[in-house]
């Protein structure tokens, strides 16, 4: 198909237009900014400086904190400025990119979770082969496969948008170039394409939460046999897992398993899952974790 786009730059409306509300909010992200990247980085320093926290699950562990951590600059840095600068367009590549590398980390961030599912299935429901079915190769596969996803999700959604003539207006009611508002602009009918976003995007997330879901229940179910300390250290572990899935996955949801169409509301469910839940992770996984809490007290106390 010939490219054909009279549009070079697209103008984000953000999430407000109220000069003081920009500031506020300017301030509210920059700091959430913060929190998201040394909370994250936290993470990846206490886990590589901890030989007690060697396990897969902490391996999975560092690159979900990695990903949380690029993602979330994929994201707040530009909205931030846009926040305390009035100008607020976006060259046409420059949004392609951030389209691009939002479903790349979103993409990956959603199969890691699905490596981290099986990681604590193993753990939990067949302990004594725990060591050989999660050995390294095993693991840094589950990563490559998890990273290959969120790539070919990507390219998909790109190729879509990229495809698709743009003749103007360039305004697009968001703080981020996304797909729905993107196909809106488009001169030319979408339908088709909405359909496939949806099936490349919401329907997926849909089946892989179901099955996270299920795979929870049988892991939560097979506590029975467990010893109480056992049933305890495996509902802590699991009840992060879970919060950090519902987190992430119902916005998604929510945004990308209906046809094309767009809401105010839109815009402050992607906040949820683009800034807010990058935040939100090590928090989860720091407070119900006494490994990590542990870990990272020997560490800074030794420091």
């Amino acid at each position: 198909m010939e490219h054909s786009n009279n549009v070079t730059e697209f103008v984000l409306l953000g999430l407000t237009q109220d000069p003081e509300g920009q500031k506020a909010l300017s301030v509210i992200f920059l700091l959430i900014y913060i929190v998201t990247m040394v909370g994250n980085l936290l993470i990846v320093v206490t886990v590589l400086a901890s030989p007690s926290l060697a396990s897969p699950m902490y391996f999975f562990l560092v690159h979900l904190s990695l990903i949380d951590a690029v993602y979330s600059t994929a994201i707040s840095p530009k909205l931030i400025i846009n926040l305390v600068c009035g100008q607020k367009t976006i060259s046409f590549p420059a949004c392609m990119g951030q389209l691009f590398l939002e479903h790349l980390f979103g993409g990956a961030e959603v199969f890691l979770l699905v490596a981290m599912a099986y990681d604590r299935y193993v753990a939990i429901c067949k302990p004594l082969h725990y060591i050989t079915m999660m050995n390294r190769q095993v693991c840094i596969l589950l990563l490559v496969v998890a990273w290959v996803g969120g790539f070919v999700h990507s390219v998909v959604q790109l190729l879509f948008v990229y495809s698709l003539p743009f003749c103007g207006p360039n305004v697009i009611d968001h703080f981020i170039c996304d797909m729905y508002p993107l196909l809106e602009l488009a001169c030319t009918d979408t339908y088709l394409v909405g359909l496939t976003v949806v099936a490349n995007g919401g329907v997926i997330c849909m089946l892989i939460l179901i099955f996270l879901l299920i795979s929870y229940g049988v892991i939560l179910s097979s506590l029975k046999t467990h010893t109480q300390e056992g049933r305890r250290k495996a509902l802590s572990t699991c009840g992060s897992h879970i919060a950090v899935v519902v987190l992430f996955f119902v916005p998604c949801i929510s945004m990308y398993v209906r046809p094309v169409s767009n809401f105010p509301i839109d815009k402050f469910i992607t906040v949820v899952y683009t800034v807010i839940t990058p935040m939100l992770n090590p928090l989860i996984y720091t407070l119900r974790n006494s490994e990590m809490k542990n870990a990272m007290k020997k560490l800074w106390c030794k420091n």
